[in-house]
């Protein structure tokens, strides 16, 4: 079953059972004359429209991504930078066989300094890879859930003036006299 939090006509769930027209109004508006706010989401929708935005903070994953926030790259990277120690202990003990002081030569210096030039290549464009897609996210998902409408806005019907009684009361009375009128034909 798939839940939505806006209904068809981009207002939400909720019905207006006034016929009049409906427009969204911020939480923050408590009241407008001549007008009714109501919530249009069900409370299950609500709860999850307020989590959402706790998930488009500066403190969470998404936004520490985005702002680049260093433990958090570092905590990720750890994995890769163990299996890079290994792999440098490997290239290490390769060229130990090769005979006293081939450690200490040209070629393994070379090797481990391109091998550690092109793994802190590979990190940094994954790093950026990661903060771009953070962004691009952080900024669809705010523009989806900031489009929501949780409450909505009808016109409260106005009670009846005198006159529009009268009036409503007279026309009432010649349509019975009229109907009266007709049956006695």
């Amino acid at each position: 079953m798939s839940s939505s939090l806006s209904g068809s006509n981009g207002y939400g769930s909720g019905g207006n059972t006034t016929g009049s027209r409906t427009r969204g109004l911020s939480p923050g508006m408590k009241h407008i004359p001549g007008h009714h706010r109501f919530q249009q989401f069900t409370p299950e929708q609500m709860e999850l429209f307020q989590s959402l935005f706790g998930q488009l903070g500066p403190d969470s994953f998404l936004g520490r991504l985005a702002g680049g926030d260093q433990s958090m790259f570092e905590e990720m990277e750890r994995p890769a930078l163990k299996q890079f120690s290994g792999l440098q202990g490997n290239l290490a003990s390769r060229f130990s066989g090769m005979g006293m002081g081939a450690r200490n030569s040209s070629g393994f210096q070379n090797t481990m300094n391109q091998a550690s030039q092109d793994f802190a290549g590979q990190l940094q464009s994954q790093r950026m890879g990661l903060q771009q897609q953070a962004i691009k996210d952080l900024m669809g998902m705010s523009s989806n859930l900031l489009g929501q409408q949780p409450y909505g806005l009808s016109e409260t019907p106005r009670n009846p003036s005198f006159l529009d009684r009268w009036l409503g009361l007279a026309a009432n009375t010649m349509g019975v006299a009229a109907r009266g009128n007709m049956g006695g034909m």
